[in-house]
């Protein structure tokens, strides 16, 4: 059955026991969460997923949030269901805020992706209306710097120099950064303020000058950003990795650095699994643990987690994939809430 509408809780105890585990610790950072390995899956990315019990598995399940996260989670619901033709796994992109803000904390999805974290703020909605989150770090991404082919001039930039473009108050040219490039103003474009990328960039980047401008071509739709940037020159904007690597023979990615005496790196799975790319950065998803309950749910994410491993989200979807460990921890911190 296809839903069209997001859809609310309902109840249900799963039928599946898991193993009892102890529980994982909190994620923070890409070192030792993402590796070369994936051996957690085979070739194509597929894991074993029986029917429970020797009964058809049947349902809804609803994703939401961020659009950096939206490719992994739209081939996830896609393997699922073809696994389980029962079960419609719906994602949606809205956003990493927007979609916490406005369907996962409501308890309106099951999931939402999320390329930050989530927020204090947003963990006190949710528990306002009885949702828990629950963190999982499924992947790694290289936010990228994305300029225009025609773009002659830029190849490196610091942070500080980032700052300066998009803080508000900040540079208006090129030639603000270096007097010997062009005196044309920026034309910048990047993605909305619903979005965990916007967020992430705001606070690792741009904070450090003040806050993000608002006179930008915001959007949600990466091609946008694409087309922008072939237009014109001038223009420059940031996304997900995997959308410039899919895109690299339209557009250029700068070279970014830290600081003034840190070496330039460019952008690749390889420097944001190492960590010598300074914009790289884990990318979530959230469960609720009232969703949990629900067994499709519960099998998704199961199916997810074992499958976070596999050489397709590089290959396919231009992301870091999770390391064994990482994936193992995953799903401890699932069965331990889970199990009957």
């Amino acid at each position: 059955m296809r839903s069209t509408q997001l859809g609310r809780f309902r109840g249900g105890i799963s039928r599946r026991t898991f193993i009892a585990a102890t529980g994982g610790t909190g994620l923070t950072g890409l070192a030792g969460c993402l590796g070369d390995d994936t051996d957690g899956a085979d070739e194509t990315g597929t894991a074993e997923s029986d029917d429970t019990d020797g009964e058809t598995l049947s349902g809804e399940v609803t994703v939401t949030g961020s659009s950096t996260v939206y490719p992994i989670s739209k081939e996830m619901a896609d393997r699922f269901m073809a696994a389980h033709p029962d079960v419609t796994v719906r994602v949606e992109p809205t956003g990493s805020g927007g979609g916490f803000e406005g369907h996962f904390c409501p308890g309106e999805s099951d999931i939402n992706g999320a390329s930050r974290p989530i927020t204090s703020a947003e963990t006190d909605h949710c528990g306002e209306n009885g949702v828990t989150p629950l963190e999982l770090q499924i992947a790694g991404d290289a936010l990228t710097m994305a300029i225009s082919t025609e773009n002659t001039w830029a190849d490196c930039l610091s942070f500080a120099e980032l700052a300066r473009i998009w803080s508000e108050n900040g540079a208006e040219t090129w030639a603000d950064l270096d007097p010997d490039w062009p005196a044309e103003p920026f034309e910048r474009y990047g993605p909305d303020t619903t979005s965990g990328t916007y967020d992430w960039f705001t606070e690792t980047v741009v904070s450090s000058a003040g806050p993000h401008r608002s006179d930008y071509v915001s959007t949600e739709d990466d091609e946008t950003i694409v087309q922008g940037l072939e237009e014109s020159p001038y223009a420059i904007g940031y996304f997900g990795y995997s959308y410039y690597a899919r895109n690299a023979d339209r557009i250029d990615a700068l070279r970014v650095k830290r600081g003034p005496d840190d070496s330039c790196a460019e952008p690749s799975l390889g420097a944001a699994r190492d960590g010598t790319y300074p914009m790289a950065r884990p990318l979530f998803i959230y469960p609720s643990e009232e969703a949990l309950a629900r067994e499709p749910v519960a099998e998704f994410v199961r199916f997810y987690l074992e499958n976070a491993t596999a050489d397709w989200i590089a290959d396919d979807i231009g992301y870091v994939p999770s390391s064994d460990d990482q994936s193992e921890t995953n799903l401890e911190r699932l069965e331990a809430i889970v199990d009957d």
